[in-house]
């Protein structure tokens, strides 16, 4: 873990995440509303604890299935501030110490990108330097300081740099993430907003949500999944992201 990528620090944060359907049955949206109860052991609540045990749910579910596993996985936040950055960042981490195999991370946000500061590097040279240049995928992609862990940063950004997510050129290097690494996180942009992570996850596996607890409406999720699914985008999960407890956290501690 880089020394700029934190876990979540209020005890308040706790993450929801949706089961995943089988490829053969239609893909339901479970937004999980049901309270989960700290222990009331006596030790101290570890609200890093429960989110590296959230985190590893997630990763389990989505990518370390024995059958039809997938590879390729877009997280998209309804809209902003839900967390998805940090939600995508922590599932690659988790992934890359529970498998053998290579990770890269794409910041397709190109309009607000967060990952590389959270991994401690910069957006210098990544996607949008692939969509308008030749050369291996690879090139582009920064070595991170963990294991087989690879980062494609945005890149070089202008006005226009988001345009790049609807050329042709962009199913190609999709490809090539493919084939070069073993497993493919894509931070995408919210999805009331753009269209973007609607057409990143028809070149993905599928498409993991990300809602934001006491916030996100139900009726812009209804809304969200139905477009998806008429995009025959696969919704993967759900993520409840920023949980916030009903009674405070330093009362169940007197427990």
């Amino acid at each position: 873990m880089s020394k700029n990528f934190e876990l979540m620090q209020s005890a308040g944060k706790v993450w929801e995440i949706a089961p995943t359907p089988k490829k053969s049955e239609p893909v339901p949206l479970v937004v999980r509303t049901e309270k989960r109860k700290p222990a009331r052991t006596g030790v101290r609540l570890d609200v890093e604890q429960l989110a590296r045990e959230e985190t590893l749910r997630l990763v389990q579910r989505v990518f370390l299935q024995p059958q039809e596993p997938n590879r390729v996985v877009v997280f998209a936040g309804i809209d902003h501030g839900t967390g998805c950055s940090r939600v995508c960042a922590q599932a690659a981490e988790a992934l890359q110490s529970n498998s053998q195999g290579s990770v890269c991370v794409v910041e397709a946000n190109l309009r607000s990108p967060a990952l590389p500061r959270m991994f401690g590097t910069t957006h210098h040279y990544g996607l949008t330097d692939a969509l308008t240049a030749d050369g291996p995928i690879r090139s582009f992609a920064k070595p991170l300081q963990k294991g087989n862990m690879w980062l494609l940063s945005s890149g070089s950004l202008t006005g226009e740099s988001h345009g790049l997510l609807n050329s042709d050129r962009l199913r190609l290097r999709f490809e090539e993430l493919r084939s070069e690494f073993d497993y493919v996180l894509v931070d995408a942009p919210p999805l009331t907003r753009y269209s973007d992570a609607v057409g990143l996850g028809k070149l993905a596996d599928g498409l993991v949500l990300v809602l934001e607890a006491n916030s996100t409406r139900r009726d812009a999720t209804l809304r969200v999944s139905e477009n998806l699914q008429r995009a025959h985008v696969r919704v993967l999960g759900a993520v409840l992201n920023k949980r916030t407890f009903p009674i405070p956290a330093s009362l169940y501690n007197k427990f």
